[in-house]
């Protein structure tokens, strides 16, 4: 039996090779990468909006890989709003929704989510180009997250056409 197995190991294991081969993707993949000017004027818009309704804030731009792109802290804007806005952001990156509907979910179970990273506040908002999430905008310093959102929203509308 031993003999007949050592046979045709060999044989099994190379079939498992070369199927396994063939079910794996041999192409280069294409990937959706927002440039620098890009986060740039997303963190701009924001800004203008937040000033606009007299906001001093921080605002973070992360790309898909969890990286800062562009960060802005207004004049006046606290020390706090620095880091926050950065876990803003990371937290809408890496659920693929905004920040404060993360937060909802983790309130309504016990015992909350620890997750390195992420905070459970209102603020940061998914940069998507059509389906995929390409980065996402953090916003710290506003009197609440509503608002918060909708500078995030008024920076994201600035390159809404080149994210179709």
């Amino acid at each position: 039996m031993y003999r007949r197995l050592s046979i045709w190991m060999p044989a099994i294991v190379c079939l498992f090779v070369v199927t396994s081969e063939r079910a794996v993707p041999q192409e280069l993949l294409t990937q959706k990468i927002m440039s620098l000017d890009m986060a740039q004027a997303i963190a701009q818009g924001a800004l203008a909006s937040c000033r606009a309704d007299g906001f001093h804030v921080s605002i973070s731009v992360i790309d898909v890989g969890g990286t800062l792109k562009a960060f802005m802290r207004d004049d006046g804007a606290g020390l706090g709003s620095v880091e926050v806005s950065r876990l803003k952001a990371y937290t809408a990156l890496i659920f693929r929704r905004p920040s404060a509907e993360t937060a909802k979910i983790w309130a309504s179970t016990t015992p909350v989510p620890i997750i390195p990273g992420t905070v459970a506040l209102s603020g940061g908002v998914p940069i998507k180009a059509g389906n995929d999430v390409v980065g996402a905008i953090g916003i710290s310093g506003a009197p609440d997250g509503d608002k918060e959102i909708v500078c995030a929203k008024a920076g994201i509308s600035r390159v809404a056409d080149k994210l179709k």
